[in-house]
């Protein structure tokens, strides 16, 4: 994988950023007050790159121009990454035009799954359209060596995903390496086409990508490729004849990664994961039994940490442990970017324990 030296920024995310409504230890339904966090697929994977890792990030979206158009932003701000790229859309007043997505998240426990509810319809970022990005200016004058977009943002509306493809043939043509999450949302899909739609995007952008992501849900259905046969106990051997026949459909991917999680309970996962990459499958760290907090986010905080192995050069099997480690920390705090220092991250993989520190 041939990666640039120097560019304005490290990486850039295109995708959508809400706020996040978060009733802490109790539960959407019954909540009276909520913490407010910023979160998007995409966007994680910029914050992660940048506070955990120090990375220089950037993020290409658009809000609503209101208040809690500028509350995203400000959070935004807060975790590093640039706004330069974010596309303002006016405000009519009660967003019929365009608004700001929200997402009330709580977390699971026990045999309690966490669940998400999202109020996202009409936003701002799903009126993109091809043209409205300077792609040219982005990846051709300032200069980007890593671009990162996903199937949660290609999923919101048909110019969405367009958008994505136009910025990806971009990225390709000025030597930027492309990273692309196909996380599967069925209930993006439900109204857009559905699970016959989402192959057919993602199957056509899947070939302008060098590093895939996901986890076997999202081969399947984003890309029409048979799920290993027992999920339940981690089977090794069919995730690796997975990861293989999408190496053979996509011979331009470089690296393809997937995580392994058995969800023993909503806070005990078993959690790995394994990628290919120079002809060979790695099976990374693993932890089982997991200890889990907040699973949100945790697996664009593996991306993020990923990237950053890969970026620094970094040999595969490292960069997967990044990968591993850094998600692993991330689930142990609220909200759904990571909180996890570099140098945590690091003593995870060289096998520090969890006693106190002082």
């Amino acid at each position: 994988m041939r990666i640039k030296d120097h560019g304005l920024f490290d990486e850039l995310s295109l995708g959508e950023v809400m706020l996040r409504l978060d009733p802490g230890d109790g539960r959407i339904r019954t909540a009276r007050q909520f913490q407010v966090w910023e979160g998007g697929g995409e966007y994680n994977v910029a914050r992660g790159l940048r506070k955990c890792f120090g990375l220089n990030t950037a993020v290409v979206t658009a809000f609503a121009e209101n208040d809690i158009g500028r509350l995203a932003e400000d959070l935004i701000c807060q975790g590093g990454v640039d706004t330069r790229f974010i596309r303002w859309l006016p405000y009519d007043g009660i967003g019929r035009s365009a608004r700001n997505g929200l997402n009330f998240t709580e977390r699971g426990f026990g045999v309690r799954g966490a669940v998400g509810v999202s109020d996202r319809a009409n936003t701002a970022v799903s009126k993109l359209k091809p043209g409205d990005i300077d792609w040219e200016f982005i990846f051709g004058e300032a200069g980007v060596r890593w671009f990162h977009t996903g199937g949660i943002f290609v999923a919101l509306s048909e110019t969405t995903a367009q958008v994505a493809l136009e910025a990806v043939k971009c990225a390709k043509k000025h030597g930027t390496v492309v990273s692309y999450d196909l996380n599967y949302r069925p209930s993006l899909w439900k109204d857009f086409g559905g699970m016959e739609k989402a192959r057919e995007v993602n199957r056509e952008i899947a070939e302008n990508v060098d590093v895939m992501l996901g986890n076997e849900e999202d081969f399947s259905a984003c890309l029409g490729f048979e799920t290993p046969g027992d999920l339940s106990r981690l089977d090794i051997d069919g995730y690796k004849r997975m990861v293989e026949a999408v190496s053979a459909a996509y011979p331009n991917l470089t690296v393809i990664a997937t995580t392994l999680r058995t969800v023993r309970t909503a806070t005990s996962n078993d959690w790995s994961a394994i990628c290919l990459a120079g002809g060979r499958i790695i099976q990374g760290m693993s932890f089982p039994g997991l200890e889990i907090y907040d699973r949100v986010g945790g697996g664009d905080s593996f991306a993020s940490g990923l990237i950053y192995g890969l970026l620094t050069k970094k040999d595969p099997e490292t960069a997967l442990n990044y990968g591993i480690c850094h998600g692993a920390l991330a689930m142990t705090t609220p909200g759904d970017t990571s909180m996890a220092s570099q140098k945590e991250v690091e003593a995870l993989m060289t096998g520090a324990g969890a006693r106190v520190q002082r």
